[in-house]
């Protein structure tokens, strides 16, 4: 397979040395390894370039983990070239280390730096368990490895407010925050990408960006896998600490924050600081749980487990932009659709329907969760026309419009503009490919910072010292029922 065309380049051609912990893991099969390979074969990466993977337990010799490599990435990147692949895969090795002992690390890491020669920048990719990420990264200080590397941490950062706080504090003994990077994936998406762009870059609809025009959202990331044999992770972190004060909440930033007052990466994580400042902490009583059928019976998973793989949060933001707009977000496993996306919900356009967001008596009752509107459930003209945009790998737009009725008998009927995929979707990269391009590039917009994860703690709070029960529901549904909002697919085409 020829690899697409891409716009990006390779800003700095220093060599690198990557290290990522947790190189046998699912996320590093599915996802990093296959990331790293896109750039590769788009010439994204610096010629001088190596991975050391490593783990608690060796695949074996160099060679062998080099054909799990290449089996990794050929079942992820569909079409991949054999030889391309191989050829790689020489560039990768492995070394054993734990949280107690990482003096072999140490030395390979050593080696490589010298044979890739003056100027190597050392990158440290922590992939590993919540719980493991202190430990390895008191490992890497005690065997010297994070002096000058840059630091690379999955999330979630944290489970809580104090783990995040400690675990920043211990980041920040380490390295300085220029070279400590949090990584959310979603943030590096081409489709959150291209919703801030499209809500800041267009002004016919940047003038409608706000709560006066705007009745509620949606941020709906639901999937058709159940847990696929990770019962340790989902029973220590659930649904809800995985997904929502992390990726559905960095959407939520592209949708809601203040336009950045510059295209300096610092000032894109800055306007997302202060909308989640302004944001209100999550309510229990808006917050609805759930687990699949059929869950208890998973292996690994307890018999009496309470931990929900289902979570919709209503979210309110306090700020005059969003006063009395309701956001949903949404998301679960073993749901009918993995259909991922962002609906805007706009208000009816009738003057006598137009309310003021800053008066609080328009502002507060004109909506339930769903954004729907007594006008909008009656249909016709006084309805409020809806944006979609697709949260997949690249976005898809669909934007609801009205047009005069054909033919003899007057009216409105409702119709569909779309762009689908969006211009130079070829020359996309992946949003793993994204953090590791924007990583090597010193562009540091698509990472989080301390704050920003602290903050997010903070938001979920109240939701963790006090959860709602989790509601069964049958695998292959739609999910619970949410209180006030109406059933995720009757919203869905077809």
């Amino acid at each position: 397979m020829t690899a697409p065309p891409t716009t990006a380049s390779r800003a700095d051609d220093r060599p690198v040395l990557l290290v990522l912990f947790g190189a046998t893991g699912d996320l590093a099969r599915r996802m990093l390894f296959p990331a790293l390979f896109e750039l590769w074969e788009r010439g994204l990466l610096p010629d001088r370039f190596e991975v050391i993977g490593s783990g608690r337990h060796s695949p074996g010799t160099d060679q062998d983990f080099r054909r799990d490599v290449v089996e990794a990435v050929a079942a992820s990147a569909d079409g991949a070239d054999r030889a391309a692949l191989e050829r790689f895969a020489e560039r990768v090795r492995f070394a054993t280390a734990s949280a107690e002992d990482g003096a072999g690390l140490a030395a390979e890491v050593e080696q490589r730096r010298a044979a890739l020669g003056e100027g190597c920048r050392t990158f440290l990719y922590l992939s590993v368990p919540p719980g493991q990420t202190d430990g390895m990264l008191r490992m890497t200080e005690r065997e010297g490895l994070a002096r000058d590397a840059t630091l690379m941490v999955e999330k979630p950062v944290g489970e809580d407010v104090d783990t995040a706080r400690a675990l920043n504090a211990l980041l920040a003994t380490l390295a300085p925050e220029e070279r400590v990077l949090r990584v959310d994936h979603f943030l590096a998406k081409e489709s959150v990408r291209a919703l801030l762009a499209l809500r800041t870059a267009n002004p016919w609809l940047a003038g409608s960006w706000d709560a006066r025009h705007i009745a509620s959202v949606l941020i709906d990331v639901p999937e058709k896998i159940d847990i696929e044999g990770r019962a340790a992770f989902m029973e220590r972190t659930g649904t809800f600490r995985d997904m929502i004060p992390t990726h559905l909440c960095q959407a939520l930033a592209a949708v809601a924050m203040e336009p950045p007052s510059s295209d300096d990466p610092e000032a894109e994580r800055a306007a997302r600081l202060r909308l989640f400042e302004q944001t209100r902490p999550f309510d229990p009583a808006r917050t609805v749980f759930g687990q699949y059928e059929g869950y208890r019976e998973e292996d690994g998973v307890a018999a009496d487990s309470t931990t929900e793989t289902f979570a919709a949060v209503e979210v309110r933001i306090d700020n005059p932009r969003w006063q009395g707009v309701p956001f949903l977000l949404r998301t679960g496993k073993a749901l009918d659709s993995a259909d991922h996306r962002l609906t805007v919900r706009f208000r009816p356009t009738d003057p006598k329907d137009s309310k003021d967001p800053k008066d609080p008596k328009d502002s507060t009752d004109r909506t339930d969760s769903t954004g729907r509107t007594a006008d909008a459930e009656q249909g016709g003209a006084e309805a409020g026309t809806e944006l979609v945009v697709g949260l997949s790998a690249t976005a898809d737009v669909r934007f609801g419009v009205r047009l005069s009725r054909p033919g003899p008998r007057p009216g409105l009927v409702d119709g569909v503009l779309g762009l689908e995929p969006l211009p130079g979707a070829d020359a996309s990269l992946g949003a793993y490919a994204q953090v590791f391009h924007h990583a090597l590039s010193g562009d540091h917009r698509v990472f989080t910072t301390a704050a920003e994860v602290e903050r997010l703690w903070e938001l979920a709070a109240p939701v963790l010292a006090d959860p709602p029960p989790a509601v069964r529901y049958p695998r292959g549904s739609s999910g619970p029922e949410v209180p006030g909002v109406a059933d995720p697919a009757s919203d869905r085409e077809g």
